[in-house]
């Protein structure tokens, strides 16, 4: 078994391969399990806040800006068609870096993907609309909302997977949740950013430049987050302990060959977690702009708590998975998630109480969920395929459960009514507990 501390015997010298900027941020001292928790929060804080400005963005900004030739729904359908295109280009960047970091290095492939990440937000928070630019603007969204994917796949560190190799025994549910913290911690920023913009604006002003300073600053710390990342993953200490677990790409082909099995069933395991993902953050917002008197900025704010029970939930988790198992963690939420699903119609549609009751419960269970969906991607490959494995499958993951999420949910609601969210929510939860009775491998890990 790996040991969870490494020693640090000295900076190399200068005829040393490892010398140079790796030199620079040499330490002396042994790397434990709460240094890479460190940076993997960080690196998971960063682009959670990035995901839902664009998210939040496209339900209270884009629909307008963007499609003002169609209604408001088809505008948010619209919208959201857009949005989905991040995470199937993630997958493709994943793919495409894994080849940079074999050919070049891991900082060279972290630095490219911090300049696309960079450039893509920049480029969205200076876009001008439909009504200067035609249909470009919205060609100019997509590649833009394309690009972020791609740099998405390419940020990829191999410091999650690193950190539940590193995580002392009993403790593995815990640190694999640390990571997952940065999507409640995100959303509760950024909602909170658009809230007070919306409250401090008039709403011309809102839709002229004041959606666009949530860019600005997701821009600023993507860059600083990354660099970070570069900065810890580009030591010494780091590169030995990576390479120890053999935490390095592998070829997709060999990948798919050996380890398919492993990909889909993690992928799946967690569906009902990501499935509920968005239910609960976008597509709710999108409801009640369209079809409630109640105010956007009054549901961010209620979203908000709802992100702080999910921070509680998320740090619950990884005691619950410790005690308990993660096989059996994941697949308790499942159920929970399943009989969640139908209330679905009653609370959304019960008024300002019941949409209340959905959120704070909803983000709960999310909270519970999703702590352990990191796991569920990374216990089950082989060493030599765990650091390509363990994107491809949180890819997949999220192309399969949370991509088009919010675009079926509103256009079935909208259509055919609230039960219609239920059964997708429900067809998620039945493909976790299908995926995690095959997978006892996971209950092995455990």
């Amino acid at each position: 078994m790996q040991s969870n501390t490494i020693k640090d015997p000295g900076v190399a010298p200068l005829s040393s391969p490892t010398s140079g900027i790796r030199n620079i941020n040499a330490r002396e001292h042994d790397i434990h399990p709460g240094e890479i928790a460190v940076g993997v929060i960080i690196g998971r804080a960063s682009e959670y806040f990035d995901f839902f400005v664009y998210a939040i963005a496209s339900v209270l900004v884009f629909p307008a800006l963007f499609f003002p030739f169609a209604d408001r729904l088809e505008g948010t359908l619209y919208s959201f068609a857009v949005f989905a295109l991040a995470f199937i280009a993630r997958p493709i960047g994943t793919v495409v870096f894994m080849a940079i970091q074999r050919r070049f290095s891991r900082e060279a492939k972290l630095t490219i993907a911090l300049f696309l990440m960079g450039l893509s937000t920049c480029v969205i928070a200076f876009l001008p609309g439909y009504a200067q630019l035609g249909s470009v603007a919205i060609i100019l969204l997509a590649v833009m909302r394309c690009g972020q994917g791609v740099a998405q796949g390419g940020s990829w560190d191999g410091l999650p997977s690193l950190l539940a190799l590193s995580a002392p025994e009993g403790k593995r549910g815990w640190y694999a949740m640390l990571g997952q913290l940065g999507a409640p911690v995100g959303f509760l920023i950024a909602a909170g950013l658009f809230a007070f913009m919306m409250t401090s604006l008039t709403s011309e002003d809102f839709l002229v430049w004041g959606w666009r300073y949530p860019f600005f600053v997701a821009f600023a710390i993507n860059v600083v987050a990354l660099f970070a990342r570069l900065r810890l993953v580009s030591t010494p200490e780091y590169v030995r302990l990576l390479d120890e677990n053999e935490l390095e790409p592998t070829g997709v082909v060999e990948l798919s060959k050996t380890q398919g099995s492993n990909i889909v069933i993690g992928a799946l395991a967690a569906l009902a977690s990501y499935a509920l993902f968005h239910l609960v953050t976008v597509f709710p917002l999108s409801w009640v702009s369209l079809y409630d008197t109640r105010t956007p900025a009054d549901f961010l704010y209620l979203q908000m708590w709802g992100a702080g029970l999910a921070i509680i939930g998320t740090l619950l988790s990884g005691l619950i998975a410790d005690k308990f198992g993660r096989r059996t963690t994941l697949g308790t939420l499942a159920v929970l998630i399943a009989v969640f699903s139908a209330f679905v119609p009653t609370l959304m549609g019960g008024g300002e109480a019941g949409q209340n009751i959905y959120i704070l419960v909803g983000f709960s269970l999310l909270g519970l969920s999703y702590g352990q969906a990191a796991g569920a991607v990374t216990a089950n490959f082989q060493p030599k395929y765990r650091y390509t494995g363990a994107a491809l499958t949180s890819d997949l993951a999220w192309l399969v459960g949370a991509a088009f999420a919010p675009l079926v949910a509103l256009g079935l609601s909208a259509n055919f009514g609230l039960g219609y969210v239920s059964l997708y929510l429900l067809s998620g939860a039945l493909a976790s507990l299908a995926a995690l009775s095959l997978n006892r491998k996971l209950e092995i890990r455990d």
